[in-house]
């Protein structure tokens, strides 16, 4: 599997000639949805879900299909019938070839006085793990953690504990676009020194195999 990665929590993911395409929102380059054959949604936050790039995708491949929670679902079902999938915590589906496990249900909190919204992580073919704006843990071993290092409801503590949590083989940063590049080295070697496992970071459109 290839993993490339785009500006801030989006991701491709390339397989047999197939691509899957996770959480490209306002913050990502335009043409991260380009040749999609499916896609992932977390949550409805704007830097997870553009609605009008994923309408792109869409008009773009009659073939494409979306799975998502029902607030982002109910956004967009009434114009793409049949080709919008709405998901929630234990479902499990395969999209464009790739076998996808859903975890979680709520975002992170950001402040007590600020509503939840849901949200939830997908596990690609038992080997990837996106959790969206969430530290949810899947609960079974996991090859590679898709990392948010830099929120507005996280610190780097959370981070750390939550890569000491999953145990992944290894972990690549996402959810990244706030975070200055004077600030990246000291994230790197604290996250890398105490998380106990091989932490990596891609330059936006770099891509690594898996």
């Amino acid at each position: 599997m290839k993993l490339t990665k785009k500006s801030h929590a989006c991701v491709r993911l390339e397989k047999d000639g197939r691509t899957l395409v996770l959480d490209p929102g306002a913050f990502t380059e335009e043409d991260a949805v380009l040749g999609a054959d499916a896609l992932l949604v977390t949550h409805e936050h704007p830097d997870h879900f553009d609605e009008g790039r994923l309408r792109a995708a869409l008009d773009a491949n009659p073939a494409a299909e979306i799975w998502t929670l029902r607030s982002v679902a109910g956004r967009l079902a009434a114009a793409f019938p049949g080709r919008v999938h709405t998901v929630g915590d234990g479902d499990a589906f395969t999209a464009a070839g790739f076998d996808v496990e859903v975890h979680g249900e709520l975002h992170a909190v950001i402040h007590p006085d600020i509503p939840r919204v849901t949200n939830v992580g997908f596990l690609v073919d038992g080997a990837v793990f996106h959790p969206g704006d969430a530290l949810t843990v899947p609960g079974r071993p996991v090859d590679t953690l898709l990392l948010p290092v830099m929120a507005p409801w996280n610190k780097i503590s959370e981070v750390i504990d939550y890569v000491r949590e999953v145990r992944p083989r290894r972990a690549y940063d996402i959810h990244d676009a706030l975070l200055t590049d004077l600030a990246r080295p000291i994230y790197d070697r604290q996250i890398g020194g105490l998380g106990g496992t091989d932490h990596r970071r891609l330059a936006s459109g770099a891509s690594a195999e898996l």
